[in-house]
């Protein structure tokens, strides 16, 4: 197949876009490079850099390269920032998707997988949390997930569009070999950060609440291997290739979680850097545990996580930042 993948250069996309590559596909990128890096895809794959908020260049794309399916990862993702501009996040989360959609529509029904995320289902009680529980994002970064996914059905029902949402958790982890990994240029994900700190960036990390009905006190979260998100996508798109799929929306993770500290204490054991911790205040919003029921994407896709141990995970990792400790920039 040719596919397109909006947002490729990214750290999920590029990551994406070399498995589909390993499964047969061919690829074309549609990216701003706001946050992704021209570094990270593979040699030989088109690049077309354009916006989505230019819904004219969109729709030349797709009229150009006439994909079979589109895989849409292009969006603002820091939650903070999205709280302080949530303008800039409607209008790049929600409008470009819009013109994403109106175009993939009007081009010929393109089947559609969108990245979506466990931000829209906020604080929960349940655990594991499952697709049909609750949804009540609570920043604007969850919310603008949350709208695109009801965009998606809407277009779906009127047009007939096929979909399929991917509801991540906590991606981590680099490709093995360290060649591409996570270069966000805000750092907020604990494995990076805490990586970083190894690698002498950072002075310590903070322990935010250890109080929490949790075995250790800390946090709990589901963390899924970049390159098992990447394998989940091309299970997607082969899906509604196939006809197998007309409509779905699965959970992306392993169905269980680790701590704050188990994730500390094992990104001590694979460095070797014993890290500085310093115990904070709860963050308003964390809550105890935040794990995947994952179980549909499973029995339906047939998802199987080849990274499910917690060492290996921030091991790739790990050979990521300490090969390229500034990203794509050194």
């Amino acid at each position: 197949m040719k596919l397109m993948v909006v947002g490729g250069a990214g750290y999920i996309g590029s990551h994406t876009v070399r498995q589909l590559r390993a499964a047969g596909h061919s690829v074309v990128v549609f990216d701003n490079l706001s946050s992704g890096h021209a570094q990270a895809l593979p040699e030989g794959v088109t690049l077309v850099q354009a916006d989505l908020l230019d819904a004219a260049s969109v729709k030349a794309a797709l009229e150009a390269h006439q994909p079979d399916a589109v895989v849409h990862f292009a969006a603002l993702i820091e939650v903070g920032e999205s709280m302080r501009a949530p303008g800039r996040y409607y209008r790049n989360n929600v409008v470009g998707s819009l013109n994403l959609l109106q175009s993939v529509v009007e081009t010929r029904k393109i089947p559609l997988v969108f990245s979506s995320t466990a931000a829209v289902y906020g604080t929960t009680d349940a655990v594991p949390i499952p697709e049909d529980a609750p949804m009540h994002p609570e920043s604007v970064y969850g919310e603008t997930k949350l709208m695109t996914e009801n965009m998606i059905h809407a277009f779906h029902v009127a047009h007939g569009l096929p979909y399929i949402i991917l509801r991540y958790f906590n991606v981590s982890g680099a490709a093995p070999g360290g060649d591409i990994g996570e270069a966000h240029p805000n750092k907020t994900h604990l494995i990076e950060l805490a990586c970083l700190t190894a690698l002498g960036q950072r002075e310590k990390m903070m322990i935010f609440g250890e109080d929490y009905p949790t075995p250790d006190g800390t946090c709990i979260r589901d963390y899924i291997h970049v390159q098992d998100l990447a394998d989940a996508h091309v299970l997607a798109v082969e899906a509604l290739a196939s006809g197998r799929q007309e409509a779905g929306t699965y959970n992306v993770g392993l169905g269980h979680g680790f701590s704050v500290r188990e994730v500390l204490d094992a990104v001590d054991a694979v460095t070797g850097r014993p890290l500085t911790r310093e115990i904070a205040p709860r963050r308003a919003g964390d809550p105890p545990r935040l794990v995947a029921d994952a179980h549909r994407i499973v029995q339906e896709l047939g998802f199987n996580p080849q990274f499910t141990d917690l060492k290996e995970i921030v091991r790739t990792a790990w050979e990521w930042h300490r090969s390229h400790p500034h990203g794509f920039d050194q």
